[in-house]
């Protein structure tokens, strides 16, 4: 855990933490879409279109949160 705490001091003293913060929310957003696109569009069981949509909005908000709590921290 020390190891990820480090690395996200590192990129929190870097700037390049708005870059990979909109790369992961974008990801985020791709997950989501990807996940009703899923729903809609095939008979794949529901359980494969939530689990996307919620990897997406962990997608959205952790990085954020993250790079607050290393900056805190550090």
């Amino acid at each position: 855990m020390d190891e990820l705490l480090d690395v996200l001091d590192l990129l929190a003293d870097s700037e390049l933490e708005g870059l990979v913060t909109w790369v992961f929310r974008v990801l985020g957003v791709l997950a989501i879409l990807a996940g009703i696109g899923i729903w809609l569009f095939t008979e794949i069981a529901l359980l494969v279109p939530l689990f996307l949509v919620a990897v997406g909005f962990l997608l959205i908000a952790v990085p954020g949160l993250l790079l607050e709590v290393a900056e805190l921290a550090g």
